[in-house]
């Protein structure tokens, strides 16, 4: 199951289509879906959750907890809609458009795939634009 949760005033429209993708998204990795939480919250609520549980003081876009078992998905992805508004207009994307790179990023991460190396970070980068084709496309 797919859940959505807002601790901001951001609202996220048409959620069937997104959990509907985001379920095709992780069974193209050939995993299940468990329980996915999306939090869409602020730079402050996401700020807090990076010292109190990662040490980091710093700004982040998105956090993901991961309890996966096997090869069902579970976890808790948090993403900051300032973060990614302000990354959108940095990077001259559409809001939409970022927020999917975010999304899948998150469950791109419970999936196994990693970004701290270069190697890393392109196969991410691949990995995303991949998924975001997706949501355009009806199952």
């Amino acid at each position: 199951m797919i859940d959505f949760h807002f601790k901001s005033d951001f609202v996220l429209e048409n959620k069937p289509k997104y959990s509907d993708w985001i379920t095709r998204v992780v069974d193209s990795e050939n995993y299940s879906v468990g329980q996915i939480d999306y939090i869409f919250c602020t730079d402050d609520y996401l700020l807090q959750l990076n010292k109190e549980y990662l040490n980091h003081d710093t700004l982040t876009d998105i956090i993901t907890f991961d309890y996966t078992d096997g090869s069902v998905i579970s976890g808790d992805v948090f993403i900051s809609t300032e973060r990614v508004e302000e990354n959108a207009i940095k990077f001259k994307e559409d809001f939409l458009d970022e927020l999917r790179r975010i999304m899948s990023h998150g469950v791109l991460h419970l999936t196994g795939y990693k970004d701290k190396t270069v190697a890393e970070k392109e196969l991410m980068r691949k990995k995303e634009d991949e998924k975001i084709k997706m949501f355009h496309v009806e199952p």
